[in-house]
């Protein structure tokens, strides 16, 4: 007997154009043809509603659900069309320090990277030699290898409050995105509920889901961030286990994975395995 199962998806960014520097990302015409094809096949639901029929054990057959991390102003400009084009609803997690003008320490050293000419091999090897860096050391370090910053990378408020009025659901995502395992536990607990409270003041409406940043348990967060984000009164929170939730999964640590493939045979393909993988 097969088990109800829910596939979610993890975005970032939806690009303008082809980028061959992170060619991971999605330009919106792959990005429209990936939305066409989860709507052909899946039974793709608002993150809320999969959550609470998961728990009550009613999925739909093929169930599925689509999130965005960190706070994108791209996720307004080129996603929100293609969802609303194909009546599709998202989840969007923003860490909250970034909007209205800030810029995150990847962007940073992948602004250098351009700079320098590097490939995405090399980039990538950067960006893992920065991630796990002490926060501040992190930022100091990844802000001083970058060029003068340009046009802003992350939404502002009033994008978010645009993300909220066409119905699509604003989660948490910690206020300064970071490695929640390397924080001391009041200061983790502190940015957690800073990022809620400021998400709630801006839509003005109650935040209960969460993305635990870089989300990998046991190396980027532990139970006892997972209790603090029970404390704080998050109905669900996701990782970066890749997977498909089902009944016995921790409603507190979902899983999730990101679908890189570039043409819609594997994209769908890639969907169909990872629903082998409960989580």
């Amino acid at each position: 007997m097969n088990l109800p199962r829910l596939s979610i998806l993890i975005y970032h960014r939806v690009l303008l154009q082809p980028d061959a520097l992170l060619p991971g990302l999605p330009d919106v015409r792959r990005f429209d043809a990936q939305m066409a094809l989860l709507k052909r096949f899946f039974n793709v639901l608002p993150v809320s509603l999969a959550v609470k029929l998961l728990q009550r054990q009613a999925l739909p057959p093929r169930a599925a659900c689509i999130t965005f991390d960190d706070g994108y102003a791209d996720n307004v400009d080129y996603a929100l069309p293609v969802l609303q084009k194909h009546e599709l609803s998202a989840a969007f997690f923003i860490a909250s320090a970034y909007l209205d003008g800030g810029q995150m320490w990847n962007d940073d050293l992948i602004a250098h990277a351009r700079q320098a000419g590097m490939g995405p091999r090399a980039l990538g090897d950067l960006l893992q030699r920065y991630k796990y860096l002490p926060f501040d050391e992190r930022e100091r370090c990844a802000r001083s290898l970058a060029p003068s910053r340009s046009l802003p990378l992350m939404m502002s408020a009033d994008q978010l409050r645009v993300l909220a009025s066409a119905g699509m659901e604003i989660g948490a995502h910690t206020h300064r995105h970071p490695i929640l395992a390397n924080l001391p536990d009041d200061e983790a607990l502190a940015d957690i509920a800073q990022g809620q409270a400021m998400l709630e003041d801006i839509t003005q409406m109650p935040v209960r889901l969460f993305a635990y940043p870089n989300g990998k348990p046991g190396q980027d967060y532990s139970r006892k961030h997972v209790d603090m984000v029970r404390a704080l009164g998050f109905d669900a929170a996701f990782s970066t286990v890749a997977g498909a939730a089902w009944e016995g999964s921790n409603i507190l640590q979902l899983p999730r994975f990101t679908p890189w493939e570039p043409d819609r045979l594997r994209f769908l393909l890639r969907l169909m395995a990872q629903r082998r993988v409960a989580v």
